[in-house]
């Protein structure tokens, strides 16, 4: 801890450190009452910790509601009737009642006789009749009706989207579904110059489609999907689609997981590789610190095309005993690829004089492989476990077709590399496919909105959903500039001092930090201003292009949302 503190004290001398706190604005009234509230069970913080069922007794007429809470969690919807044979599996039970059903105070007598497995209950109540409605072993949420934003409003406010101002008092300690309702901003304006770039985008085939994200002071502003998953037009793109994110993996995959084991004293940013990996203590890389590889200045060579050193028995088309690696539809890969080719291989690769700045993939292969020999747990499970599960990034992870449906995930490039087919649903990036889909510096796949969750965090400095994840200083340590020769954080990408670049943004300030993607991903963090802005897009389908970086398409995009921003400042 001495170490971290004398670099926040080196960091406060250059004016660098960004300490601000979130400044969350609820701009809407809500007019939902938080009746009961039993062991602070609203707003439901760990989210890891609930198994969740919703029953309503109309789900059409309910979509509003479900679709809010599905923002948040992971809900299972039923009816009375059909949650009757399920109600033994879940741990946190949601029942709507309003006036439309037959015998609706028989039912909340029944749902109050559910307790079973110490089960949490929840009571969402529409209407005039249900205002006087009392559980003391449930939380009980009343809206005099069950119009579309009353129904938005009350799922907002269980998961802490919206605090309560209404009987017992709440604060929003999570992302707020709102659109910029009630807000100073001109959010059709802005819409009509992100459509304008976006059409731009598609029409020069700079990428088929993509998925724009904004949000202020935990406000979505914005989110909206254009295009297509490809050029074809047979699947339109949606705001929840999946993207591979690319090195966008280094800043949410492994760089989170360093900062826990950081402040955990189990990682020491001052050590090098050799006190961490045993292996790299006879190599070229056993004195390198672990601060210089997080800042690409530890030598490294960028990286190395490990599908060129594939021989011809190494890949075969149907899975076997000596072939269990599978890197794409009927594409299997020889066991321990990594562990016997790659891993070696980039040990004993050429390392440079340390000290400058050059980006290096390689950098990442490293701290995953510091990480788990630290915790002894697969990095994707461990960072999903303690981080993802728990706040509620529903879909952001290593290796998709896992747990989703192909036809949610965009595709990326047709390989004709080694792959020879169209990469659909398995990562992009062939470093990390031939290491089994997880790497340190690319494999993760996410919706834009588990970003945001992720970067709000950050914005909170290390709180979210009531959880403290990580110390603020760590947060401001990781997320500031480290080095003295480029605009690096322990990480995390900065904005370029340099006017004359104008990355991210023409406008940025030096406060801003994230990554970009090689797949055409982007995720700029804005403490100053508390904005988030998030940028998914398969811009290498079918083939690699450069038209998104000649056109500029992300960075007009942040132009345009600055320019908002100032028209109200």
């Amino acid at each position: 801890m001495k170490s971290k503190h004398l670099y926040i004290l080196f960091l406060l001398l250059f004016g660098q450190v960004f300490s601000t706190v979130a400044q969350y604005n609820q701009s809407l009234t809500n007019y939902t009452l938080l009746k009961n509230n039993p062991e602070d069970l609203i707003p439901v913080t760990d989210l890891s910790l609930h198994t969740f069922a919703l029953i309503v007794p109309d789900q059409e007429k309910y979509h509003p509601l479900i679709n809010t809470l599905n923002r948040y969690a992971d809900i299972s919807v039923y009816t009375w009737d059909s949650f009757q044979e399920n109600k033994n599996s879940f741990s946190t039970l949601i029942a709507v009642f309003d006036d439309s059903d037959k015998e609706p105070f028989q039912a909340l007598d029944d749902f109050r006789k559910l307790n079973a497995q110490s089960k949490k209950r929840i009571v969402l109540t529409f209407g005039a009749e249900w205002e006087d409605i009392r559980d003391e072993k449930s939380a009980v949420l009343w809206a005099a009706n069950a119009h579309k934003t009353a129904q938005e409003n009350m799922a907002m406010t269980v998961f802490g989207g919206l605090a309560s101002t209404q009987g017992i008092k709440t604060e929003q300690t999570r992302i707020q579904y709102t659109f910029g309702k009630g807000s100073h901003f001109n959010v059709k304006k802005l819409e009509h110059k992100i459509d304008a770039i976006a059409e731009e985008a598609i029409q020069q085939k700079a990428t088929p489609g993509m998925v724009v994200m904004v949000v202020k002071s935990g406000q979505v502003i914005l989110e909206k999907a254009y295009g297509n998953h490809t050029y074809d037009g047979a699947i339109p793109t949606k705001t929840n689609d999946i993207f591979d994110l690319a090195s966008i993996s280094k800043i949410v995959g492994t760089t989170p997981v360093i900062m826990h084991l950081s402040e955990e004293n189990k990682l020491n940013l001052n050590l090098n590789i050799g006190d961490y990996l045993p292996e790299a203590r006879k190599t070229n890389k056993k004195d390198i610190s672990l601060r210089t590889v997080l800042l690409h200045e530890a030598g490294f060579i960028p990286f190395i095309p490990f599908y060129k050193y594939l021989k011809p028995d190494d890949i075969v088309s149907k899975e076997d005993e000596k072939h269990q690696t599978q890197i794409e539809e009927n594409v299997y890969l020889a066991n321990d690829y990594y562990k016997n080719i790659m891993w070696p291989e980039m040990l004993q690769s050429k390392v440079n004089a340390p000290g400058k700045y050059v980006y290096s993939d390689i950098s990442m292969y490293v701290m995953k492989e510091v990480a788990e020999r630290i915790t002894h747990q697969p990095m994707d499970e461990f960072v999903a476990n303690f981080l993802y599960n728990r706040i509620g990034m529903k879909t952001a992870g290593y290796n998709p077709l896992e747990r989703f449906a192909k036809e949610r995930i965009v595709p990326t490039e047709r390989d004709t590399a080694f792959r020879k087919t169209l990469i659909h649903g398995f990562v992009h990036d062939e470093g990390a496919a031939l290491a089994g889909g997880t790497a340190g510096h690319a494999g993760l796949f996410s919706t834009a909105n588990d970003l945001a969750i992720y970067a709000q965090m950050l914005l909170n400095r290390g709180k979210y959903g009531g959880i403290q994840y990580y110390e603020g200083e760590t947060v401001d340590l990781y997320t500031s500039n480290q080095s003295l020769s480029s605009r690096r954080g322990l990480g995390f990408d900065r904005r370029d001092p340099n006017p004359e670049y104008e990355y991210p943004s023409k406008w940025a300030n030096r406060s801003v930090f994230g990554h970009t993607g090689f797949t055409g991903t982007a995720i700029w963090i804005d403490p100053e201003n508390q904005l988030t802005y998030i940028f998914l897009s398969n811009r290498v389908h079918p083939e690699r292009s450069g038209k998104l970086f000649e056109l500029n398409i992300r960075s007009r995009i942040q132009d345009a949302i600055y320019e908002t921003i100032n028209e109200v400042n």
